[in-house]
């Protein structure tokens, strides 16, 4: 296996968009590093920047100790999965599995021996002479991943693979998967929309947007420190909540050092800090850091929208008397119902502050990341 380096990136199409602007990052040997970013962000195009699948405009893409940059495809020893399977429908599932071994000229015996170690790797040994038709849409994706595997190349690209399967089948196969990353300790790049699959796949994550890099760190530093108001309210769900305000010096020496107050149209709080005047920023808070409760005696105090069961907790909506709308968790026992006055208390341990004109984190005292 192999790292990959990506070297201040620019990819320019004729027509003047950008899909990539100075990307510099890299791949460890051995890790599995997830692009991730909304529609349009670039990182279908940065896949393909690797693979050789598009040309970039300016930069330097190196595999292992090779610059590859002006090299096609095939010279770059690396396999990619894409989101449609693409298998030969005409072959069997051993044949499908095999195809890339056949084309080098591989003998008989050896690719055999592979074809059948991997399909037992993905419980396909059962399903080897039948062909993509007779297969679930699991099951192919399982082909396609194994005929990328069974060439033991540099390193493996995925562009969305699972976006085509059932919420079930997602979860079984992001399972698989990385277990299968574990056992070959390949060098592997995942591209998904999903935050979720991010989450939970990759040992870093790369956030991306218009083609720039945000941020690229394992996934709790990601969720517990996000570099910027864009990374915060990309990863997490229900997503990060924020309002407008100001943060002030607190005057009140009993509130202890390094605190300050914020202050929004109808959310005054104490919140860390190191004790410096700040101007307007957007307060950052998660769902999971919002208490609500039915009694309505406390202040602030918001009026219920929706609520939204999900069995093991309810996500319920409200807005403040002075319109900032908010999402909170709150436990399956609460008794709320759309239309009900709650009280709201934000945990000033879950707050997280970002300027107001940059979007960037202020983080003057920060905390610890849990592991």
């Amino acid at each position: 296996m192999a790292r990959i380096s990506l070297e201040h990136i620019d990819k320019i199409y004729p027509n003047g968009y950008t899909a990539a602007r100075d990307l510099s990052l890299e791949v460890h040997d051995g890790e599995l590093l997830v692009l991730v970013g909304p529609s349009g962000s670039g990182k279908s195009t940065v896949l393909r920047l690797m693979a050789g699948l598009e040309r970039v405009t300016d930069g330097i893409i190196r595999i292992g100790d090779r610059d590859v940059t002006d090299l096609p495809p095939q010279q770059r020893d690396i396999a990619m999965v894409f989101q449609n399977y693409a298998l030969y429908p005409h072959m069997t599932v051993r044949d499908n599995l095999g195809f890339g071994l056949s084309i080098r000229k591989q003998p008989p015996a050896v690719i055999d021996e592979r074809v059948r170690a991997i399909a037992a790797s993905l419980g396909l040994e059962n399903m080897l002479d039948r062909k993509p038709a007779q297969l679930s849409g699991g099951q192919r994706q399982r082909v396609a991943l194994g005929r990328a595997i069974v060439r033991e190349p540099l390193a493996f690209l995925f562009d969305e693979p699972l976006s085509n399967l059932d919420a079930q089948l997602r979860v079984e196969t992001r399972v698989e998967l990385s277990r299968l990353h574990r056992k070959l300790g390949a060098t592997m790049v995942y591209v998904t929309h999903d935050q979720s699959e991010a989450l939970t796949l990759g040992d870093r994550i790369a956030v991306l947007k218009e083609g720039v890099l945000q941020q690229i760190a394992t996934p709790m530093e990601l969720y517990q420190r996000p570099a910027n108001k864009f990374v915060a309210g990309f990863i997490g769900s229900p997503s990060m909540n924020f309002i407008e305000g100001v943060i002030q010096r607190s005057s009140d020496i009993g509130r202890g050092a390094g605190m300050c107050t914020f202050k929004g149209i109808d959310l005054t709080i104490d919140v860390p800090c190191d004790g410096e005047s700040r101007g307007r920023v957007f307060l950052g808070v998660r769902p999971q850091h919002i208490e609500v409760t039915g009694d309505g005696q406390n202040r602030p105090q918001a009026e219920v929208g929706v609520v939204e069961p999900m069995g093991n907790e309810q996500i319920v909506y409200v807005t403040l008397s002075g319109g900032d709308k908010l999402v909170a968790v709150a436990p399956p026992y609460e008794p709320i119902r759309p239309g009900d006055i709650v009280s709201i208390n934000v945990r000033p341990e879950g707050v997280h502050i970002f300027d107001a004109e940059s979007g960037k984190r202020i983080d003057p005292t920060p905390q610890p990341i849990a592991r």
